[in-house]
């Protein structure tokens, strides 16, 4: 990277691949390799079949095309609500009604009921329908009457005075309309012989029938007297019950720690369960009930203070921030090849479940670091390390992974700005092949792989080498250091075949310390004091020697200052192989 900067400064020089040290030019070039990222992912949808894309395509069109965009080059969308969309800003507003609503109703509190009411109405809505089919059936000689217009009348105006009855007594009524049915029925049947004998039968059926109603009608008008009495007794009840209603204040329901509403941070939370909703605002006011119910049930309150143990420190941790200044955790899958913990953590579903407990516990802390400020940051950058994971055959270690990739898919909407997959196998890659046309284009654009070989140069993309831990390539150390994060490190690109040197300059009385690694070495190096006096000495720092992958993967030195000069350390890859050399150096007073 830097190396392209650094070959006019050894033009003078015989050796073509010895380069000056220029420490301030690596990190343009790292932004350079970002920014070429958005380039192939955007093309990978046209390659898609159009029925599975143009969907989700649309409906991010309609919001704001560039959201997407974003999101592929690595910058999130903006919490500040004055820089969304109008569609976006409206989604909000709407969003905030309804759960202002919902808080007055104290509906987040309330028990979900509406599955068992539903089950109850149904054979009702049956009865009724049948009770529709029998009263339909007498209508069927209806036709026969039509040769005599005022007869027919009379017919109908009775029909309406049985539906009022049927209203106000449904019991009574059915079985007095089984009776009129069997007696059509009779009269139907001697049409054949004289039809005006017929009409005249129907007549009286007719007669006969109209009292029985009226007497039934009248009876339970009597009973319905008291009842319409007690009625007003009971509605003051009602009234008095309701009155105290309004007075009632809404529920509080805090999410993340954060008020639900209130103030710009519950903004935040919310513009993240539209995000996951595609902006559709009743599904992310269905998300946002869900998760606040299945937080309640679950006890993240009661999590929080619950002391779980340390097993899994090495399994989930977090370590440094990258380049955006997001948390990066590490989720390493190698560890589970430890049989006492794979025992501990999936044999029997008590084991399971405390594991899925502290992870939810993990995140949830990491989370609550966060002051949800609109131009702050909110999410985290995860790391996979796939290497000697357990695959694809472990039944319960498959179980226990889907079911926490699901809890957390659910309940914590668009924390993880990066998905970045590291040491991955073929047949991982096979396999996320299989699900990509299942995933949408912006999850996808969260997603970077990077086999064994690249792991390294990968996660420099995103994550300077101080802040990357020694085992993934970087400097970072635990414990106590000669260095810590805020000394940042230098990137250069050694090419196959190829001597590299760095000078450090000295012109300073003090102690020099450096710090250099080779990613998977396999080189040569040495370093040596260069006086700037013509008639000084050179002096040998460090013999020249090679250096294999499994020798130490940081050499650290130091060297007390005497006069001006300049410390140069060479390496030299006869491979054929480009190697990312890292390196890094401060002077420090004699006193220390």
């Amino acid at each position: 990277m830097a190396e392209e900067h650094e070959k006019p400064a050894a033009s003078a020089v015989e050796a073509p691949c010895e380069v000056a040290v220029v420490e301030s030019e690596a990190p343009p070039a790292e932004k350079s390799v970002t920014e070429k990222e958005p380039v192939p992912e955007p093309e990978a949808a046209p390659e898609k079949p159009a029925g599975v894309v143009e969907e989700p395509a649309k409906a991010e069109e309609e919001i704001d095309p560039k959201i997407v965009a974003q999101s592929v080059s690595f910058k999130e969308e903006s919490y500040v609500v004055g820089e969304l969309p109008e569609p976006q800003k409206k989604a909000l507003d709407e969003l905030k009604q309804l759960i202002q609503e919902a808080l007055n109703k104290h509906e987040f509190t309330a028990p979900p009921t509406p599955p068992p009411v539903k089950e109850e109405e149904k054979p009702a809505v049956e009865e009724e329908k049948k009770e529709e089919e029998k009263a339909a059936e007498p209508e069927a000689p209806a036709p026969v009457c039509e040769a005599e217009p005022p007869k027919t009348e009379v017919k109908t105006e009775e029909a309406p005075e049985a539906c009022k009855a049927e209203e106000v007594k449904p019991e009574e009524v059915k079985e007095e309309e089984t009776v009129v049915v069997a007696e059509v029925v009779e009269t139907v049947a001697k049409v054949d012989d004289d039809g005006a004998k017929t009409v005249e039968a129907i007549e009286e059926t007719i007669v006969a029938v109209v009292p029985a109603p009226e007497a039934a009608t009248e009876e339970p008008t009597k009973e319905a007297e008291p009842a319409v009495e007690a009625t007003p007794a009971e509605e003051p009840k009602t009234e008095a019950e309701e009155a105290p209603a309004p007075s009632v204040e809404p529920e509080e329901v805090y999410i993340f720690g954060i008020p639900i509403l209130g103030d710009e941070r519950s903004d935040v939370i919310l513009l993240k369960f539209l995000r996951a909703r595609d902006y559709k605002v009743k599904d992310a006011f269905s998300m946002i009930k869900n998760t606040v119910r299945w937080r309640k049930e679950f006890g993240i309150d009661a999590l929080l203070e619950e002391e779980l143990g340390s097993h899994w420190d090495k399994v989930v941790f977090t370590h440094g921030v990258d380049k955006e200044g997001h948390s990066v955790c590490y989720n390493v899958f190698g560890e589970f090849q430890n049989k006492e913990l794979y025992q501990n953590t999936f044999t029997d579903e008590e084991k399971r479940s405390k594991f899925i407990k502290w992870r939810i516990q993990f995140l949830e802390k990491s989370i609550r670091k966060f002051d949800f400020n609109p131009t702050g940051i909110s999410t985290i950058v995860q790391v996979n390390d796939l290497k000697s994971s357990p695959g694809l055959f472990k039944r319960e270690h498959n179980q226990v992974t889907n079911q926490a990739l699901q809890l957390l898919q659910d309940n914590y909407p668009e924390f993880v700005a990066k998905q970045v997959f590291i040491n991955v196998p073929w047949w991982y890659l096979a396999f996320n092949r299989m699900i990509s046309p299942f995933l949408t284009q912006r999850t996808k654009s969260k997603f970077v792989f990077a086999g064994p070989s690249k792991t390294a140069e990968t996660l420099f993309k995103y994550i300077a080498p101080e802040h990357v831990p020694v085992q993934y390539g970087g400097l970072s150390k635990e414990g106590e250091c000669e260095f810590t994060t805020a000394d940042p490190v230098t990137e250069v690109t050694v090419k196959p075949a190829c001597k590299h040197t760095v000078e450090i300059p000295v012109s300073e009385s003090g102690v020099l310390v450096w710090e250099v690694r080779v990613v998977a070495w396999d080189v040569s190096y040495g370093a040596e004091f260069v006086p700037s006096a013509e008639d000084g000495y050179t002096i040998i720092l460090q013999k020249t020697r090679k250096v294999a992958p499994t020798d130490e993967p940081v050499i650290s030195n130091s060297y007390k200052i005497g006069e001006a000069g300049k410390v140069v350390l060479t390496i030299d890859n006869p491979s054929s192989k480009k190697k990312k050399l890292l390196y890094r150096s401060k002077t420090k007073p004699a006193s220390d």
